[in-house]
C-alpha cells in the first residue's frame, strides 16, 4: 500500500504539466549539476590561492554586485525582448565568463571577472521564471516551481559532493565543467524552447515599468524581507565553507556537509509543500525565518563533520518551508504583463544578499571569529520573523483552496464549464471582477465586483453559464494599476 500510495502522489506530481516546462526543468537540472563558482570560490580563493577571508568575502561580494546589476535589467530584457533571447544571451555569456575565471591569476582580473560571471549568471533568473508562469496553466504554478526547486537541489546536491573531490584535484576543472554545463543549457534552450511572452498592446506594453514596482509598497515589504532571509541562507555557501576550512576541515569535509542540503530537500520538497500549501503564509514565513536563523546558530557549537551536518539539516527545513511559501505569494502580488520586472525585483533581494553576506561574513570571521557571525544569523532571522508577523497581518489571507477552470477566460470570465471557489475578505474596493470570484457569470462576463485587496472579487454578469473561478493571472493586478 505505501508503494502504491507513493506511485499515485509521484504521478499526480508531475502530469499535466506542458512539454516545454520539462525542457526548461530540464535546462535547470543539467545547469545546476554544473555549478561550482559560488559554491567553491571562497574556498578557492582562501586555500587553493592563498587570499585572506575578507578578500574572499570581497570577490565573492563582487560576483554578487554583479547579480545586483543584471537582476533588473534582465526582468526589464525579458518583458520586453522576450524570455528566449535573454536565456540565450545570459547562459552564453556565463559560459564563456566562468571558464576565463578558471585562467586568470591577478588578484584585480579575478575579482572584475567574478562579477562578469555573477552579472551574466544571474541574468537568466527573471527569464526563467517569468517564462515558467507564462507556459503552466494558473492551478499548476505552485507545483511547477516545485518540482523545479527540486531541480535545482538535486542537481546542487550531486554538485555539491563531486565538485567538493574535484577541487581537491583542480579547481580549473571545475570552473570548466560549469562552463561546459552552461553551454549546453544555453543549446537545449535554443533548440527546444519556443518564446513565451504574453502578446500584449503598446498601452499594455508601458503600463508596469520599474516605478511601477517601486511604488508598491506591499511588494517592496516582501522583497525587503526576503533579503533578510537570503542573507541568512547565503551563510551556507560564503560563510559555512570558510570557518569550516578555518578549522582544519577539508574541502570534501564541507562537500559532504553542504550536501546534505540537496538531499534534504530532495526527498522532502515535494511531500512537505503538499503539507504546507493551504497551511497560514504568515505563520509559515515567520516559522521559516527562526528555523534559518538559529539554524546557522547552532554551528557555532559544532565540532565534526557530522554536527555541521545536523545543523544544516535544521536550517534546511526552514529553506524547504520558506521557497514554496515566499514564490506563492510573489507570484500572487504579480501582475502577468509586467511579470520580468516584478521576478527582477524579487530576484534582486537575493543577489542583495548575495553582495552584503560575503562581506559580512568575511569581516566577522577575520574581526571576531565564526562564533559571532553564527550569533548575528539568529539576529538577522529573529528580526525577519518578527517583519513577517507585522507584514501579514496587513495582508487579506485566503482562508479555502481556490480552482480555475483552464477554459475561462482571464480577461473576460468567459467560460466553457464549472469550477468552484471560496475566499475570504478584509478589505473591499471596487473592482472588475478580477482575481478569485464567486458568483454568476455568463457570456463575455463584463460583470461589476467588489475587489478585496489581492484581487478576490465578487461579481454578477450576464448570459449563459455559470462559474465560480480564480484567476491567478490577474491577481494583483488591479493594485499595481492604481498604483502606477
Amino acid at each position: 500500500m505505501p508503494s502504491a500510495v507513493l506511485r499515485r502522489a509521484v504521478r499526480e506530481t508531475v502530469s499535466g504539466l506542458p512539454r516545454e516546462f520539462w525542457w526548461l526543468w530540464t535546462s535547470t537540472l543539467v545547469n545546476r549539476l554544473g555549478a561550482f563558482v559560488a559554491t567553491y570560490m571562497a574556498l578557492y580563493l582562501t586555500l587553493d590561492r592563498g587570499y585572506s577571508a575578507s578578500y574572499a568575502g570581497l570577490v565573492v561580494s563582487l560576483h554578487g554586485l554583479g547579480g545586483v546589476v543584471s537582476s533588473l535589467g534582465s526582468g526589464v530584457m525579458a518583458d520586453r525582448l522576450g524570455r528566449r533571447p535573454t536565456l540565450l544571451v545570459a547562459q552564453g555569456s556565463t559560459a564563456g565568463a566562468v571558464a576565463l575565471l578558471g585562467f586568470v591569476q591577478n588578484p584585480v582580473a579575478i575579482a572584475a571577472v567574478a562579477f562578469l560571471v555573477g552579472m551574466a549568471s544571474n541574468a537568466s533568473r527573471p527569464a526563467v521564471q517569468a517564462m515558467m508562469a507564462d507556459i503552466v496553466r494558473p492551478e499548476d504554478r505552485v507545483r511547477a516551481f516545485s518540482l523545479n526547486y527540486w531541480a535545482i537541489n538535486l542537481g546542487f546536491a550531486v554538485s555539491s559532493a563531486g565538485a567538493g573531490f574535484i577541487a581537491e584535484v583542480s579547481y580549473r576543472a571545475g570552473f570548466l565543467v560549469e562552463a561546459g554545463m552552461t553551454a549546453l543549457c544555453a543549446v537545449l534552450v535554443f533548440a527546444r524552447l519556443p518564446e513565451s511572452r504574453p502578446q500584449r498592446s503598446v498601452k499594455e506594453a508601458d503600463e508596469v515599468s520599474l516605478g511601477t514596482v517601486l511604488r508598491d509598497g506591499r511588494y517592496m515589504a516582501v522583497v525587503g524581507l526576503s533579503f533578510l532571509v537570503a542573507l541568512v541562507f547565503q551563510q551556507g555557501a560564503v560563510g559555512l565553507p570558510v570557518a569550516m576550512g578555518g578549522a582544519g576541515f577539508t574541502p570534501a569535509d564541507y562537500g559532504l556537509a553542504i550536501a546534505v542540503n540537496g538531499v534534504l530537500i530532495v526527498v522532502l520538497q515535494i511531500p512537505v509543500t503538499r503539507v504546507i500549501e493551504h497551511r497560514d503564509a504568515r505563520s509559515l514565513l515567520v516559522v521559516s525565518s527562526l528555523l534559518a536563523g538559529y539554524g546557522f546558530g547552532l554551528t557555532a557549537f559544532a565540532g565534526s563533520v557530522g554536527v555541521f551536518a545536523l545543523t544544516v539539516c535544521v536550517w534546511t527545513l526552514a529553506e524547504i518551508v520558506n521557497a514554496p511559501t515566499q514564490t506563492g505569494l510573489v507570484v500572487r502580488l504579480s501582475p502577468t504583463h509586467g511579470r520580468g520586472r516584478y521576478q527582477g525585483m524579487y530576484t534582486l533581494s537575493w543577489s542583495a544578499a548575495a553582495l552584503v553576506a560575503p562581506l559580512m561574513s568575511g569581516v566577522v570571521i577575520d574581526r571576531f571569529g565564526a562564533e559571532w557571525l553564527w550569533g548575528l544569523c539568529a539576529v538577522v532571522g529573529t528580526a525577519a520573523a518578527a517583519g513577517y508577523g507585522v507584514l501579514m497581518r496587513r495582508l487579506p489571507e485566503e482562508r479555502a483552496s481556490v480552482t480555475k477552470n483552464p477554459d475561462t477566460d482571464p480577461g473576460t470570465g468567459a467560460s466553457t464549464g464549472t469550477s468552484t471557489s471560496t475566499s475570504t475578505s478584509t478589505r473591499k474596493t471596487t473592482g472588475a471582477g478580477l482575481g478569485t470570484s464567486t458568483g454568476k457569470t455568463t457570456g463575455a462576463g463584463l460583470g461589476l465586483g467588489t475587489d478585496t485587496g489581492l484581487g478576490a472579487s465578487t461579481g454578477t454578469g450576464t448570459g449563459t453559464g455559470e462559474v465560480t473561478g480564480t484567476d491567478p493571472d490577474t491577481a494583483g493586478a488591479s493594485e499595481a494599476g492604481v498604483r502606477a
